[in-house]
């Protein structure tokens, strides 16, 4: 009996850490140590509550089970087997996904929460409508957190409520997981036999158990970083609202106790202290809030004209996203901000305002813009493939965002938890899928509404049932036919949701995510994703791994191949190749480097913290990017095509590689690459060699193009002057000269099937191509910088014949030589003066977009042309798009956000100028072989 007690007594002590543990790992750890010590398996999830009621016979247990055990009577729980047999996979442990977790333990099922972190971390304090402090003191928030809600206090700190929730969801059998990223849905194989595998999720670290964890109801609680796809937003915008939240620390002192809080005070209801604010520190506010728990907590809403006037933003502009970019943001001055408003908020009562520190060892500021809201236009859909069916579902502000000043976050998460609840309950009741849906779409539509003044007063009554919550409810106002597009039986639509999700993410300008919003784990398992598979390229840390140069010059290639060709780089010359990566980074992307190559080649471990700064931007701007598409092959020319010979296959498919990796040397000579073999020959496959002919036509173009761009060459060599030395006498071994910008990759089969000095034969007229593109654009360049008088003269002589300087005929002679159109193709002629208006084909004021009729009042004026304020879309991923943030091809006529239009001008502009200078070599080199040449050669095109 002495040994039994003895027993009890350590179980009731490790009780007493659980209740008491302060961290999310101290909390996981002691309800392990206490499973162990009682001998019970949290796996066993329909028993595990009632054997650990019986284990545990402590006072402060058994008080703790009368209060969940009033909860778990509840008729719509059916004794806990309303879903037995229903697994469910929660992403998300904050707050909303957690009191969705226990719920859905309630009813019987097997719960699984995965968090992406190991930490609670967020000092924000949450406010509680007086229904939310209702159902917490139900599940026993006192017996956890003693200081909850007392007296009149009616907020909560996240990190509080998360870890209370925590303690709560473990006691009824929920599987909790940390640091496991969910990363998409795996569909069910087409094996037709029950014992195939069904729903899964991919999962960060791929090995986890998780990953073969097969679920009927997976719920989104991740946040508004939702990550299921299937879920489009609408957008709720008003005028430009700023927030700021500070965390100060709470010592708990008694001058700190007597300072009051600010329940949340508007400029309307008090003017005389914001005027007050203003005139003593210069700080324009709408709103003020004082929380005061763990710490202390103020959030405002600022002006944007004080915050300008005060230095914290450096530069104003129109677009809300750049207006409050970490780069136009005074981090300094921002602190100064907040202590300020604090110190007048509190009439300087506060002793001392030292600010809470955050996870990353930051001052607890960030500044927020909440001038747009979002809400996912549905609550759930369901999924079916090969007869495996999935509900999905969103929660907390992945469904709906909150506005902070009404403090509705918190309130209709839980609302929403438990309308989820309900859903899953009638789910595995058997109700049809489309009255599941339109049940749950009918409850969302209210969800919107509520306030605390219009749900149910009498909160002793409320369940999961949505009747004992929402006064009048209508649960039929959506009909089965409104809900039909959400049952999709098959792939989701080509259209993935995920690019409408990256331009809607609301991000925090503060301190500790000023340089990087990723944690190390993750930014490692991206970058070991992004050179999977390159050679010599072994990424195991976020230091030596990258010091040979070749896994930064991956992680560029992986993205924007036709900067770089790979295959070219030498493991052994490191500080060349991470010169290189740092030059590219820099120039294409504007990411500056920490150090230089030749220091880091050095042998000394680079700093871990600069690197993963420095990566951390790679991160940012390649995340989410899709990469280049494989290509179709399709004849380029009519003729050739018909012709049974020889295949030269050109890819078009961005990336264009550097042309003939075989050579040896790289000489860098003005604005052109010469590509110099050594020691090479041009050997055809018969073993001839062909010198004198291509020495005499490599003269022949040289010579023409000197002779006839001398205006050309003089300012390369002003531009140039330490490379301007005649070539050595083996220039007429010169592989290619082209454009910087424009690659090319000749494939292997170049050197099986075509004869060197056809290839250099191209090459060449190449090269002339594109100089001569160079040239007139330089001359176009010229033209539209004079005077309009200087251009009439221009003109005049151009057309009438009297232009014979020589160098004004630079564009004309090189035309003339080569065979083709330069300036003159370009009307430059003076244009009736008319509105500066582009005109729609057809009458009336039409869309630029659907050429549909357009009104005045639902139509937006951008580029001189018309849309419909639903047309005003980007081409590429179909985001809305606000005036002054759009890009426009004026030769595609197409909108495009600013990240897909550098993507379009660098992918498809590219990739059709290439395709005009390869045409005319081509045409070029026909021109100049003679029919005693050797195999023609068939030009073939591979379309992006």
């Amino acid at each position: 009996m002495g040994e039994t007690e003895e027993e009890r007594d350590q179980a009731g002590k490790m009780f007493e850490k659980f209740i008491q543990a302060s961290t999310c790992k101290g909390t996981m750890q002691s309800f392990n140590i206490l499973c162990r010590q009682l001998d019970l398996d949290p796996q066993e999830h329909g028993t595990f509550y009632s054997s650990l009621k019986t284990r545990l016979t402590s006072w402060k247990a058994k008080a703790l089970w009368t209060k969940l055990d009033k909860r778990t009577c509840h008729k719509d729980y059916k004794k806990g087997q309303a879903c037995v047999g229903t697994k469910c996979l929660i992403i998300g442990g904050g707050p909303c996904g957690l009191r969705t977790a226990i719920e859905l333990a309630l009813l019987g099922a097997k719960v699984v929460v995965i968090e992406k972190r190991d930490t609670f971390s967020r000092n924000n304090v949450l406010h509680l409508w007086p229904y939310t402090i209702h159902d917490l003191r139900g599940l026993g928030a006192k017996k956890f957190y003693g200081k909850f809600c007392a007296g009149a206090i009616d907020h909560i700190s996240i990190r509080q409520l998360q870890l209370m929730l925590l303690k709560i969801a473990l006691l009824v059998a929920v599987e909790f997981h940390v640091n496991v990223e969910f990363v998409k849905l795996l569909e069910p194989s087409d094996q037709q036999e029950n014992d195939g595998p069904g729903w899964r999720a991919e999962v960060r670290p791929a090995d986890h158990p998780l990953a073969d964890f097969e679920f009927d109801v997976v719920v989104g609680a991740d946040g508004r970083r939702n990550t299921l796809e299937g879920f489009k937003r609408k957008e709720f915008r008003g005028k430009l609202a700023i927030a700021i939240t500070a965390n100060f620390v709470n010592r708990n002192t008694t001058a700190e106790a007597k300072v009051e809080e600010i329940s949340g005070v508007a400029f309307i209801f008090n003017q005389k202290f914001f005027l007050e604010l203003k005139e003593e520190t210069g700080i324009d506010l709408e709103n003020i809030v004082y929380y005061k728990d763990n710490t202390h907590y103020f959030v405002m809403t600022a002006k944007k004209q004080s915050l300008l006037d005060k230095g914290v933003i450096v530069h104003d502009y129109t677009d809300s996203e750049i207006l409050l970019s970490s780069e136009n943001v005074n981090q300094e001055a921002l602190l100064g901000y907040a202590r300020e408003a604090a110190d007048f908020g509190t009439n300087y009562q506060l002793p001392t305002l030292e600010f809470a520190m955050n996870a990353c060892g930051q001052p607890d500021v960030a500044m927020f813009d909440f001038t747009s809201m979002y809400a996912s236009e549905n609550a759930a859909l369901i999924r079916e493939r090969f007869g495996r069916q999935l509900l999905v579902a969103l929660v907390g502000d992945s469904l709906l965002e909150p506005f902070w000043p009404m403090g509705t976050g918190c309130a209709r998460g839980f609302l929403a938890a438990f309308d989820t609840a309900w859903m899953v309950k009638r789910w595995a009741e058997g109700k049809t899928p489309l009255e599941v849906l339109a049940e749950r779409e009918s409850l969302y539509r209210i969800l919107p509404q509520t306030t605390p003044e219009n749900i149910a007063k009498n909160f002793e009554q409320y369940t999961i049932d949505p009747a004992t919550r929402y006064p009048n409810l209508i649960s039929t106002c959506v009909r089965l036919n409104q809900v039909r597009h959400l049952y999709i039986n098959g792939e989701l639509p080509v259209k993935s949701c995920s690019l409408e999700r990256n331009t809607t993410i609301r991000r925090p300008v503060n301190l500790a995510r000023q340089e990087s919003e990723i944690r190390p784990g993750r930014l490692l398992t991206w970058c070991q994703k992004q050179t999977e598979g390159y050679r010599n390229v072994r990424v195991t840390d976020l230091t030596t791994s990258w010091q040979s140069g070749l896994a930064f010059c991956a992680l560029i290639h992986r993205f924007r191949a036709h900067l770089m060709y790979f295959d070219t780089l030498n493991e052994e010359e490191s500080a060349s190749n991470l010169q290189l990566a740092f030059d590219l980074a820099e120039q294409e992307f504007g990411i500056r480097p920490f150090t230089t190559g030749k220091e880091m080649a050095a042998g000394q471990e680079p700093n871990k913290t600069s690197m993963i700064i420095y990566l951390s931007k790679f991160y940012e701007l390649f995340r989410g990017t899709p990469l280049p598409p494989s290509g179709k092959f399709t004849p380029l020319f009519s003729s050739c095509a018909n012709t049974p010979r020889k295949c030269l296959e050109i890819p078009d498919v961005g990336p264009f590689y550097y042309i003939l990796y075989f050579m040896k040397g790289m000489v860098k000579y003005s604005n052109c690459y010469i590509l110099l073999p050594c020691n090479s020959t041009c050997v055809g496959e018969g073993g001839e060699v062909k010198e004198n002919k291509v020495r005499s036509m490599a003269s022949q173009l040289l010579a023409k193009f000197e002779e006839s761009t001398p205006s050309c060459t003089s300012r390369r060599q002003v531009r140039t002057p330490k490379i301007s030395p005649p070539f050595p006498t083996q220039c007429w071994e010169m592989a290619s000269i082209f454009y910087y910008g424009f690659h090319i990759f000749i494939m292997d089969t170049i050197l099986h099937y075509c004869r060197c000095s056809l290839l250099l034969m191209f090459i060449l007229c190449l090269m002339v191509c594109i100089l001569q593109k160079k040239a007139q654009t330089q001359n176009a360049r010229e033209f539209h910088n004079k005077s309009i008088k200087e251009k009439a003269v221009h003109l005049g002589a151009l057309f009438s014949g009297d232009l014979t300087s020589t160098s004004q005929q630079t564009v004309g002679k090189v035309s003339l030589a080569i065979g083709a159109r330069a300036l003159y193709e370009t009307n430059h002629q003076p244009q009736s003066p008319g509105p500066m208006r582009r005109e729609f084909s057809g009458s009336g004021d039409k869309c630029h977009s659907c050429q549909k009729r357009v009104y005045v009042v639902e139509r937006i004026s951008a580029e001189g042309l018309y849309f419909h304020r639903e047309c005003f879309r980007c081409d590429t991923c179909g985001s809305a798009l606000r005036q002054g943030c759009h890009a426009f091809d004026s030769e595609l006529g197409k909108l495009y956000c600013k990240l897909h239009f550098h993507q379009q001008k660098n992918g498809v502009n590219h990739r059709k100028t290439f395709h005009s200078y390869l045409v005319s070599a081509l045409k070029r080199l026909r021109s100049f072989r003679s029919p005693s040449d050797g195999d023609s050669c068939d030009v073939v095109v591979i379309n992006g």
